[in-house]
């Protein structure tokens, strides 16, 4: 039995954060892991720079695992989370070690400080449940912008200050974060591109995202031995398995293909039955009985799948797609009516070219209808690095007017670098869906608090401008991002302490509002200094302008003239003011050219929504980890998860885990 004290676990998440802190910020490089057989992995993926780790402290196994289930929601953060949780940590325990705030009710000072503690971080967590959406409303939003997903999708590529382009920032920040600044442009514009490719008519963001994340499996294709820059887009759907009887030969003609649930042939014996033979006389006639029945169930199959055979033939079928492995007699019919099989197709890819071919599956060979047959543009084998694929194009259909089916070809100089690029344009995905579904805000409280009565604010809804009270609840729409940088935290750090001050002045205790709104503030402002740590004159610098700007003038930085629908919301510009004046005004306020210059710079983009999930799995991390105080040491061998194990990319063998 091991009791913990506070300081063990701060101890335990600092040796954490002093891995991350090799690859984070602007400034952050790759973390090498190299394993006893000398395998090794490079990475900058906060992600699987944790799974990599051979942890044995509990405390360590359960703080990775809260990074894993917030990553798996949000694609994004886990560095992050890292550092935010050993500075709210040093905040509790800086706070909870101070004498006055010690209660002399327990038997020791241990016992004390830890029930402190706990209840700090309850109320922090407490307060980022109930209050700390509103806060954000009211203090963040209005400083961001709200991107376009039509402009997002559309084909003409727009100029920059355009939502077109903050989209591509956004990207580009992820992937900047996840793979470096070598690749984050190229790998941006093709996601870009693949999104474009699979906007279905009509259909709302987040359910495009949602099918691209459902059928990510199927949709890309991992070639090891490549540049990633060899990465592209290819027509239609490529089917990870071979012809296992000879391709068909269209000659540009169209090509109709069925998928199959199951065998052709009819089985005598399901999986698991065994034919059972008896010694004896009579066991012999019994068993002569039994090869008589076998013979005559192997005649009626063979003929039985002739029968199958020709129907096929009747409907014009020369491709078939099969979940599962066929028998010789099957390859061997087809191959004679020159139809080709493709054997052990995923059910993933059986689904996605059931989906894009608008054809049903067929699970009785017996019930063949023309709704089950698909009809392809081409179907022809494919060359990837070292495998031969099944490549196949579908038709156009009214459904997917806009829609033009593509599949990802993800190269990579190694099979672990391939894997990682992978999982990178995967978590992209979640971000962006994490984007788009964002926290239902209405920011009732936090406007009396935060408003002033002489301020006006304008909101972007459905592409018009609409004026408001002070008072009028704000709402967080899709798509709201903030620059890149620590923007985010700098706003919020100066929102909770004008929270904490407005609360009541009795209320001002160690378990008060204004104290746990200012603890949180104040572990809010680690991430930017990392980020900064290269010049602490830069991280001030930053911090005292947009101080002083959000002092003066109500007026968000991330400002863009509007150019048709593509309208970023601006806040506090009376009609006579023309965007010319504003940008004078602001200027002449923060002494700087340009305000983007000022607080967006070549940082990029953040999402508010994914921002704020961060903060409260963190949160909700602080408290776990606090009211754990005893550890019981077994001797039995723990299991690492499976998910744990598919998140290790090491080079060319997965990793095996042991605790």
């Amino acid at each position: 039995m091991e009791h913990l004290h506070l300081e063990h676990v701060l101890q335990t998440v600092c040796v954490l954060e002093s891995v991350v802190l090799r690859c984070f910020g602007p400034e952050g490089g790759q973390v090498l892991f190299t394993r006893d057989t000398g395998q090794a992995m490079l990475s900058r993926s906060g992600t699987h720079i944790l799974t990599a780790l051979r942890l044995e402290h509990p405390l360590a196994r359960m703080v990775v695992e809260c990074v894993l289930k917030h990553s798996t929601v949000t694609g994004d953060g886990s560095k992050t989370f890292i550092l935010l949780l050993a500075s709210l940590l040093r905040m509790i325990h800086k706070t909870a070690c101070k004498e006055p705030n010690v209660s002399y009710a327990y038997n020791s000072r241990d016992t004390a400080e830890a029930s402190t503690a706990r209840h700090l971080a309850d109320k922090m967590l407490a307060l980022a449940l109930e209050e700390l959406d509103d806060i954000i409303a009211m203090g963040v939003v209005p400083y961001g912008c709200c991107l376009s997903w039509e402009d997002f999708t559309s084909k003409t590529k727009l100029p920059a200050g355009t939502i077109n382009h903050s989209v591509q920032k956004l990207l580009e920040t992820f992937f900047h974060s996840r793979l470096g600044h070598t690749h984050c442009d190229f790998i941006s514009n093709l996601t870009c591109e693949m999104l474009t490719h699979w906007k279905f008519k009509s259909d709302l963001p987040s359910s495009l995202l949602q099918f691209v994340n459902d059928n990510f499996a199927a949709l890309h294709t991992p070639v090891s031995g490549f540049p990633v820059s060899c990465s592209r887009l290819i027509e239609g759907q490529v089917i990870h398995r071979d012809f296992a009887t000879p391709c068909p030969q269209t000659k540009n003609q169209p090509v109709k293909a069925v998928v199959f649930t199951g065998c052709l042939q009819p089985k005598l014996l399901s999986a698991g039955e065994v034919l059972v033979l008896e010694c004896g006389e009579q066991g012999r006639e019994e068993n002569s009985r039994k090869e008589s029945s076998v013979v005559q169930f192997t005649a009626w199959s063979e003929r039985s799948l002739g029968c199958v055979i020709a129907k096929l033939q009747s409907l014009g079928v020369s491709v078939l797609l099969s979940a599962v492995k066929q028998s010789a007699a099957v390859l061997a019919l087809a191959a004679q009516a020159e139809m080709c099989i493709v054997e052990c197709v995923s059910v993933d890819e059986l689904s996605l070219f059931a989906q894009l071919s608008a054809a049903t599956p067929v699970s009785d060979c017996w019930k063949i209808e023309p709704e089950h047959v698909a009809t392809l543009t081409f179907c022809r084998p494919i060359l990837l690095g070292a495998h031969r694929y099944v490549h196949v194009a579908f038709h156009d259909s009214e459904e997917r007017v806009t829609v033009k089916p593509c599949s990802l070809v993800i190269c990579g100089p190694g099979e672990g670098q391939t894997d990682q690029y992978a999982c990178a344009f995967q978590d992209a995905i979640h971000m962006l869906l994490s984007t788009w579904e964002p926290i239902g805000i209405t920011a009732t409280t936090a406007s009396k608090k935060t408003l002033q009565p002489n301020k006006r604010t304008c909101l972007h809804v459905d592409n018009r401008i609409i004026k408001a009270s002070p008072f009028q609840p704000c709402v967080l729409e899709p798509g709201c991002v903030i620059p890149a940088g620590g923007t985010f935290e700098f706003l919020l750090n100066h929102a909770l302490l004008q929270h904490g001050s407005s609360c009541s002045i009795s209320d001002n205790t160690i378990m008060g509002v204004p104290a746990v709104s200012q603890l949180l503030a104040n572990a809010l402002l680690s991430v930017p200094r990392h980020i900064y740590s290269y010049s602490l004159q830069r991280f001030l610098l930053t911090q005292t302008r947009l101080l002083s700007f959000i002092r003066n003038h109500s007026y968000p930085f991330g400002h863009i003239n509007k150019q048709g629908h593509n309208t970023v919301l601006i806040q506090g510009r009376g009609k006579s003011e023309s965007p010319l004046e504003e940008s004078k005004v602001i200027n002449h306020c923060c002494g700087e050219t340009d305000i983007s210059q000022v607080f967006m710079s070549d940082s990029g983009l953040e999402s508010i929504s994914c921002k704020y999930q961060l903060l409260v799995a963190v949160l909700q991390c602080v408290s776990s980890l606090l009211h754990v105080d005893t550890v019981l040491h077994t001797h039995t061998a723990i299991h690492t998860s499976s998910r744990r194990l598919a998140n290790i990319s090491w080079e060319g063998t997965e990793d095996e885990a042991e605790d």
